[in-house]
């Protein structure tokens, strides 16, 4: 009988443990990274009951059940940053929106605070000039006061309100000589007094959107 060659004697001993070892690992590291995958996959699929404004809120307004509607979605990571519909603030239970939030958009934890913390009130007032078309619920708009004078006549005009927000607007096209309407605005505390006084004295009052862009 031959003898064995070094290659028999090589292939007749038992497979290395380090060797089975790392073929082990290596398999664990690619069900590992599988199931990270998935989980992934599976998280960004996952969705969650949130609130959508289902008509546009406007700042220091109350948010009733009414201005809100539940959406599910997607949100991953980023879902805390969103009213939840479910374990979150009660709807109704002094929330005012902070800044103008939009019909369909996904309210923002950051849009709504308590009513104790609200730093706008409505006025309403009438405008002396026609208003745009353009000007809605939801608009960002100036208001102008010119002071009235003697005789019927009117001082220039200056800006009253800065930084306003529409309501509402009820128009009225029967005045002679001109469009008119009356608009309800969310504005700033601090120029209530000064809106008051202006509407008091008789101030030629205006509108004037800024650039026609909300907030």
């Amino acid at each position: 009988m031959e003898s064995m060659t070094a290659f028999d004697h090589a292939r007749s001993r038992p497979r290395a443990f380090w060797g089975d070892a790392r073929f082990l690992i290596g398999v664990l590291l690619i069900a590992a990274s599988v199931a990270g995958v998935w989980l992934v996959v599976a998280a960004a699929r996952e969705t969650v009951p949130v609130f959508a404004a289902a008509r546009t809120i406007v700042p220091g307004q109350a948010v009733a059940a009414d201005d809100l509607r539940v959406v599910d979605v997607a949100l991953g990571q980023v879902g805390d940053a969103y009213l939840a519909a479910s374990g979150g603030p009660s709807v109704g239970s002094g929330l005012v929106a902070t800044r103008t939030i939009e019909a369909g958009e996904l309210v923002p934890q950051s849009a709504v605070g308590p009513s104790a913390d609200a730093r706008f009130t409505t006025v309403v007032l009438r405008s002396a000039a026609d208003v745009p078309a353009s000007i809605g619920a939801g608009t960002v708009v100036e208001v102008w006061s010119a002071p009235l004078l003697e005789r019927g006549a009117y001082d220039t005009p200056r800006i009253l309100v800065s930084d306003a927000t529409v309501v509402s607007v009820t128009r009225d096209d029967s005045m002679i000589g001109g469009g008119s309407a009356a608009l309800e605005l969310v504005i700033p505390r601090a120029d209530v007094a000064g809106a008051l006084a202006a509407i008091a004295d008789q101030a030629a009052l205006s509108v004037v959107p800024t650039g026609g862009a909300n907030r």
